[in-house]
């Protein structure tokens, strides 16, 4: 178990080539996300479900839970987030029809994985099972649309316009409008408040 007071160290499934056609029976890479207290709080809040067994541990015990769970629009997203991650930025969720089984409770851990069952006119549908702890958490279907070649305009190699003195790992493109290099020299200090008045 992960304590709740440091990341979560998430495992990534791989991009795919957004121009490789998927085929039916590929599997996906799986995906294990940490459930913890923050991420059902968090997520039930992001999606304006305030129903109080999300986010208080009582009121969740009272009414016939041991622990606050995670709730559907919650799963819903971490399910598109997977498709999204495998087949990159360019895909779009056409159609997401899911089930719950199993609560996702704190303190335990999601591993989402699926499989190409369908290819047709540029869609591929993803058959998705997530498991935790106790069983299958989630299953259904994800209908997603495939990008087709490379997007128009897209930069050959390194992307032109990189500021100067940019650290490894920073983000290498500049939006229009800003400089395209940064400054020599930043600007001096502003210049002191004047003196009060000790009249």
């Amino acid at each position: 178990m992960t304590p709740s007071n440091t990341k979560p160290g998430h495992t990534k499934p791989s991009h795919t080539n957004p121009t490789t056609t998927p085929t039916p029976g590929e599997t996906l890479p799986a995906l294990t996300i940490p459930l913890t207290r923050t991420l059902i709080v968090a997520g039930a809040l992001a999606s304006r479900d305030y129903q109080d067994v999300h986010h208080d541990p009582e009121a969740a015990r009272a009414k016939g839970s041991p622990e606050i769970f995670m709730n559907i629009l919650t799963t819903n997203g971490l399910v598109g987030r997977y498709i999204t991650d495998h087949f990159g930025p360019r895909c779009t969720l056409r159609k997401v029809a899911i089930r719950l089984g199993a609560p996702n409770y704190p303190d335990d851990s999601m591993v989402l994985r699926g499989t190409v069952t369908e290819v047709t006119d540029g869609t591929a549908v993803v058959r998705v099972i997530g498991t935790n702890g106790i069983g299958h958490h989630v299953t259904g279907t994800v209908t997603v649309g495939l990008p087709e070649g490379t997007p128009e305009g897209a930069p050959d190699g390194i992307p032109e316009g990189i500021p100067e003195g940019v650290p490894d790992g920073a983000p290498k493109r500049v939006p229009d409008g800003l400089p395209k290099a940064l400054p020599k020299a930043l600007p001096k200090a502003l210049p002191e408040d004047p003196p009060e008045d000790k009249a």
